[in-house]
């Protein structure tokens, strides 16, 4: 894994690493990687992953989050990763967008979770500009008031990632595998899934998502692409990363716990 970062005049450099169905729990391993041992300024877009995965954040707890026995049954694999958040699921309908930046590089914002995430907002304002009623509420992108953008972050001392997850598209029926969280932001109403979310795909293609999505950091930042080979962890490297597949055990366990 490269890491070239210079001093040079202008905006700082933010490298573009696109990618196409990448396993998610590979691209977490990938993300934690870069923020914890790169200096450099990432922008990582993965459009789609390969299979089902429900994605907790680092504190989540399965029992409360999940329908334990249907993702047994149907062997629906359940990561805990290293950022905080919420619950999602993820498939081929989801697209992905990390930032991972130098708090040094994005001056005007202090590096703690609000503020990032107005920033994000402003951001995601110029992407979705003269597209529909693009929103932040608390902690969810929105179209009026249904989400399609969950996010998450984690603030290291000098760095930070800001992480979306996009919901293109989605299959009905893979929301059932997901509880209504305890701590549901209050704009939801106590509204079921399938209520409270909206695809994007009915506002504008894939993309052209990712092309406004890149145009729009283009205005904060000198942009370069990059390989995603090229930002794999080297074998030799000593990094572990804390993003997990739960066990079965540990899902079992969490079962009857919830009984």
């Amino acid at each position: 894994m490269a890491t070239r970062q210079v001093a040079r005049a202008g905006p700082p450099l933010m490298n573009i690493v696109k990618m196409k169905g990448v396993p998610i729990l590979q691209q977490l391993e990938v993300e934690e990687c870069l923020l914890r041992t790169s200096s450099e300024n990432w922008c990582i877009i993965n459009d789609g992953t390969d299979k089902p995965n429900i994605v907790m954040g680092i504190s989540g707890k399965p029992a409360e989050l999940v329908e334990i026995r249907p993702v047994l049954e149907d062997k629906i694999p359940v990561i805990r990763r290293f950022t905080g958040g919420g619950t999602v699921i993820v498939d081929h309908g989801t697209i992905f967008v990390s930032f991972i930046c130098n708090k040094d590089d994005v001056a005007d914002v202090q590096p703690y979770p609000r503020p990032i995430m107005s920033w994000s907002s402003l951001l995601y304002s110029q992407v979705f500009q003269g597209i529909a009623d693009f929103r932040l509420r608390e902690n969810d992108y929105v179209f009026g008031h249904r989400k399609f953008g969950g996010n998450a972050q984690s603030i290291t001392k000098n760095r930070w990632i800001h992480h979306t997850s996009f919901l293109w598209d989605y299959e009905a029926r893979n929301m059932s595998y997901l509880k209504l969280p305890k701590r549901a932001p209050e704009y939801r109403l106590a509204r079921d899934h399938l209520d409270f979310i909206c695809p994007m795909k009915d506002y504008l293609s894939r993309s052209d998502f990712i092309t406004r999505t890149i145009d729009a950091a283009e205005s904060h930042f000198s942009v370069e692409s990059t390989e995603f080979e090229a930002v794999k962890p080297p074998s030799n490297m000593k990094f572990t990363p804390t993003s997990r597949l739960l066990t079965n055990q540990e899902l079992e366990a969490a079962g009857n716990t919830s009984i």
